[in-house]
């Protein structure tokens, strides 16, 4: 007997998301799963799906790192009527299918703004003869919230509603505990499978990335300060000379800011676009300078590169700070405030991180795989 799944992503301005919940899905497929992606935003060109039926769902994204608003990719805040279309829309893909899995990413302990669709969803899901095994892929670390509330209602919507926790960390680096004050109340749900991602990637082109500062910014969407102060840091640091820097601007930006940044870079700086085979470039390169996104950390951690990390810290996000303090702390990587952030400042860390050795620490890796591994023991245990 072979499984159907439906996999619910939303990506609001960085990728991470997609990127985890597609290759779940891709491990799925490759166990032989019917698998449905419904996406509620723009999957991104860069994003190999396979062979995943994909459903795009009315997109949206936030305007800003504030996360208080939904927009429409052309920035109309949505309405009512865009509200009812969306929860219409992902009913009907679910109920096109007799899904026996029913997976969300991140939500409930992320991406509350979409409750009004998403209980709905798992309302529709547990009222069928038959309900779907349920449950949820959340990455390493959590936004902590201001209001213990709304912790707690995660707490609580997990407990109603699913049958699995999967968090995507290694218990050796990053526990849900580090991040999420009840997280003894879902503990019998929950399951450690590895950090998503670090599959197979192009061989990078050439000599690309030897001996290279490679400065990265995922998608780009809220990296501006990052990428202004990396093409004005190169002259300040005291190793420039024999080191390359290669820029590479995520597909969020547009093709006008694009432009610019290509004529700000100075003598020994490359810029394009970001390129499927980045990580490979990790590997060869002698520094990484990026903020800390879930996706961009892996690349790090497998390389063994030494990094310079400016955490996205905007708004109340804390995750990525503390993902970069969680590397700092184990000699891998020099952190610099967002805030205050300069090319002075910036050009200072890099010296100081190329000082910094190449680790050949191991993390716990296959989490799609394992998390594919698990979904299919619940679900045959469903069975018998």
């Amino acid at each position: 007997m072979s499984f159907k799944a439906f996999i619910h992503v939303q990506h609001l301005l960085g990728t991470g998301h997609v990127v985890r919940a597609a290759g779940i899905g891709k491990a799925l497929a490759a166990r032989g799963v019917e698998v449905t992606l419904a996406s509620g935003n723009r999957i991104p060109p860069t994003l190999d799906t396979g062979r995943l039926t994909i459903v795009e769902l009315p997109a949206c994204k936030s305007p800003d790192a504030a996360f208080k608003r939904l927009v429409t990719l052309d920035n109309q805040d949505i309405d009512e009527t865009w509200k009812s279309a969306r929860v219409n829309a992902s009913i009907q893909a679910f109920e096109a299918d007799d899904f026996d899995l029913l997976l969300t990413e991140t939500y409930p302990f992320g991406r509350r703004q979409l409750d009004f669709e998403l209980t709905p969803l798992l309302e529709t899901a547990r009222a069928r003869a038959k309900p779907p095994l349920i449950a949820t892929s959340i990455r390493d670390i959590l936004v902590r919230k201001k209001e213990l509330w709304k912790e707690e209602w995660m707490a609580d919507q997990a407990l109603r509603y699913y049958d699995r926790i999967l968090i995507h960390s290694d218990p050796d680096f990053i526990q849900l505990a580090d991040s999420f004050p009840f997280a003894d109340r879902v503990a019998p749900l929950v399951r450690y499978t590895g950090y998503v991602g670090g599959g197979a990637r192009p061989a990078a082109e050439a000599s690309d990335g030897e001996d290279e500062v490679i400065i990265s910014c995922g998608g780009g969407a809220v990296a501006e300060g990052l990428l202004s102060a990396a093409l004005d840091a190169r002259p300040l640091s005291r190793r420039a000379e024999d080191t390359p820097w290669r820029v590479l601007i995520g597909h969020d930006v547009s093709p006008e800011a694009f432009a610019v940044y290509q004529g700000r870079a100075g003598k020994g700086v490359i810029v394009e676009r970001a390129r499927r085979d980045f990580p490979e470039l990790l590997k060869r390169a002698r520094l990484s300078v990026s903020q800390a996104g879930y996706n961009t950390v892996l690349d790090i951690l497998i390389a063994g590169v030494a990094a310079v990390l400016v955490p996205f810290a905007q708004a109340n996000e804390t995750e990525q700070s503390q993902r970069a303090q969680a590397l700092a702390n184990h000699g891998r990587a020099i952190v610099v405030p967002e805030a205050g952030l300069t090319p002075e400042r910036l050009a200072a860390a890099i010296d100081d991180a190329l000082a910094l050795p190449r680790s050949h620490h191991q993390v716990m890796l296959g989490g799609a795989e394992k998390s594919a591994d698990i979904l299919l023991e619940d679900l045959e245990g469903r069975k018998r």
